[in-house]
């Protein structure tokens, strides 16, 4: 899947989970997530480290929704 196509439902949704040809999977928010078109790599920045992901590598996208966070979650 090519990352503008990522980057266009990031933007619509606002919170994505994706996973790469690896198996990788990252859940990537519209606020902490960049895209640079010119090295084709998706940018995630989180408190415990940045990540740098193969932009072309994309082979699924999930909608991710909101939900009330019960004990235990």
């Amino acid at each position: 899947m090519k990352m503008e196509a990522v980057e266009k439902r990031l933007k619509k949704w606002g919170e994505l989970i994706i996973t790469t040809a690896s198996g990788e999977m990252y859940e990537i928010h519209h606020g902490d997530t960049s895209f640079d078109t010119e090295q084709r790599v998706i940018k995630l920045e989180t408190p415990q480290a940045d990540y740098l992901i193969d932009g072309d590598s994309v082979e699924n996208i999930k909608q991710h929704y909101g939900h009330k966070v019960e004990e235990g979650d």
